[in-house]
C-alpha cells in the first residue's frame, strides 16, 4: 500500500548507529573486525599505486573477474562503491510505481522516496515468506532482499522469478548470499533481461570501510543505472578488492566461512531458544531476528553491559520488541546470554510450582509472569 506518513529518520537508521567503539557488536552484520590477512596483504601491495588514477586495466580486470565468478559476460557487470550506491541509482530507472518488500533493508526505499518515486510497501507477515501475488500488478519496479535482512529468510528462486512481468524490473539484494552455503537460491547467474542482482563485499570480507559491490544485469539496464556517473567512480583499492574476492580461491574461502557460520548459527539459535528468546526460524543469513518482551528496555540493558544489538522497530512491519543480532562465536554468545539473563526483563516473577530446571525466560510455558513487567505483546509487531 502507498504510505502517506513515512519517517525518513527510521529509513536511514542502520546497525552502525546502534554500536560504539569498545562494545561487543551484535548490531552490525560484518563478519570479523578486518579483512582476512591474505586480502590485507593484497590491498597493501597496491598502496604504492595510489599516486596514479585508477586504471582502465584495473576496472576491466575487476569486471572480468566478477563475470567469471557468476558465469556472466563483463558487460553484465556494473562495479559499485558499495551496495548503497546501487540503491541510490534505482531512481534512474524512472519507475512509475516501485514496490519494496518488507521487513527488509530500508535504504532502497529511502533512495526511491528521496527522488520522488511513488513507493508501495508490501509488508510480509510472519513467517515472512514471499507471496508474489501480494505485489501490486501496476508496480514496474520490485525490490527485495535474499536472504532478507533482518528476518534471515531465504526465498526460493522460483518465487522471485514469479515476480517477473512484462515491463517490470525485479531487483534482488543479495548482499548476504555468499554467506549461504552453496548459494542455492541466488539469481546471480541468471541472465534475465528484467532482473538486477546486487552484491556487496562488505559483510563476508569485512570491507565496510572500503565500499565495494556490483550490479549484475542486462547491459541496457546497467547503462541506465550508470548514466551521468562521475569519472573514476571506484578507487584502486576498491577495484583490487573486487578482483581479489571474485577469484576461485576466494569463493572457496567464502564457502568455508559460510559452513562455519551455519554451525555457529545453529548453536546460537539453540542457546537463545533455551533461554526463552523467540528466534525466527528457519534462518539462513548471518543474523537472527529475535522477539522479546520490552525490547527497548532489554536493548538499553545490553548497552549498559557494553553489548550492541540492532533495534528492529525501524524495519517496516516490525516493532520495538524485535531485535536483530549477528551470528557470533560461542564465547561472544556466552556474554550475550549472560547479559540477557541478568536483565530484570528476564527476572519476572514465576508462579510457585514452575519447573526450576527450565529456563526462566518470558516465553517459558510453565511460568506465569507479571504482565505489567513482562508482557510479550506489542502494538506494532507483537501477537
Amino acid at each position: 500500500m502507498l504510505e502517506d506518513r513515512i519517517d525518513p529518520v527510521k529509513l536511514r537508521h542502520h546497525g552502525d548507529a546502534d554500536t560504539h567503539p569498545g562494545m561487543l557488536d551484535f548490531a552490525v552484520n560484518v563478519q570479523g573486525i578486518a579483512p582476512p590477512e591474505w586480502l590485507r596483504r593484497r590491498l597493501a601491495s597496491r598502496l604504492s599505486d595510489l599516486g596514479r588514477y585508477p586504471s582502465v586495466a584495473d576496472t576491466t580486470a575487476a569486471c572480468r573477474a566478477v563475470a567469471v565468478r557468476h558465469h556472466r559476460t563483463p558487460d553484465e557487470v556494473l562495479l559499485l562503491a558499495g551496495a548503497a550506491e546501487g540503491f541510490a541509482m534505482l531512481p534512474r530507472l524512472a519507475p512509475r510505481l516501485a514496490a519494496v518488500l518488507h521487513p527488509s533493508f530500508t535504504e532502497p526505499e529511502f533512495a526511491l522516496r528521496a527522488a520522488g518515486i511513488p513507493v508501495a510497501r508490501v509488508v510480509l507477515r510472519q513467517p515472512y515468506r514471499l507471496d508474489p501475488s501480494a505485489v501490486p500488478d501496476e508496480a514496474d519496479l520490485v525490490v527485495l532482499g535474499n536472504p532478507t535482512n533482518p528476518t534471515s529468510v531465504l526465498h526460493p528462486a522460483e518465487a522471485i522469478r514469479a515476480l517477473r512481468r512484462p515491463g517490470r524490473t525485479v531487483v534482488v539484494d543479495e548482499a548476504f548470499a555468499d554467506a549461504v552455503v552453496g548459494e542455492p537460491e541466488s539469481l546471480a547467474a541468471d541472465s534475465a533481461p528484467d532482473v538486477l542482482v546486487l552484491r556487496s563485499l562488505t559483510k563476508t570480507w569485512a570491507l565496510a570501510g572500503l565500499r565495494c559491490g556490483y550490479f549484475l544485469g542486462a547491459p541496457d539496464l546497467l547503462a541506465r543505472l550508470g548514466h551521468g556517473r562521475a569519472h573514476w567512480p571506484l578507487g584502486t583499492l576498491q577495484l583490487e578488492a573486487i578482483t581479489a574476492t571474485a577469484s576461485p580461491a576466494a569463493v572457496a574461502h567464502a564457502q568455508r566461512r559460510a559452513e562455519a557460520l551455519a554451525s555457529s548459527r545453529a548453536a546460537m539459535i539453540e542457546r537463545l531458544t533455551a533461554l526463552g528468546v523467540e528466534v525466527h526460524t528457519p534462518a539462513r543469513g548471518p543474523f537472527l531476528l529475535l522477539r522479546v518482551p520490552q525490547g527497548e528496555r532489554l536493548r538499553e540493558h545490553l548497552a549498559d553491559q557494553a553489548i550492541a544489538v540492532r533495534r528492529g522497530d525501524t524495519f517496516p512491519g516490525l516493532g520495538p520488541n524485535h531485535l536483530r543480532v549477528a551470528v557470533r562465536r560461542v564465547e561472544e554468545v556466552d556474554r550475550l546470554v549472560a547479559a540477557i539473563r541478568s536483565s530484570d526483563v528476564w527476572g519476572c516473577p514465576v508462579r510457585a510450582g514452575a519447573d526450576p530446571a527450565r529456563p526462566n525466560g518470558p516465553h517459558d510455558r510453565n511460568a506465569v509472569h507479571d504482565r505489567n513487567q513482562c508482557t510479550t505483546e506489542t502494538k506494532e509487531g507483537g501477537r
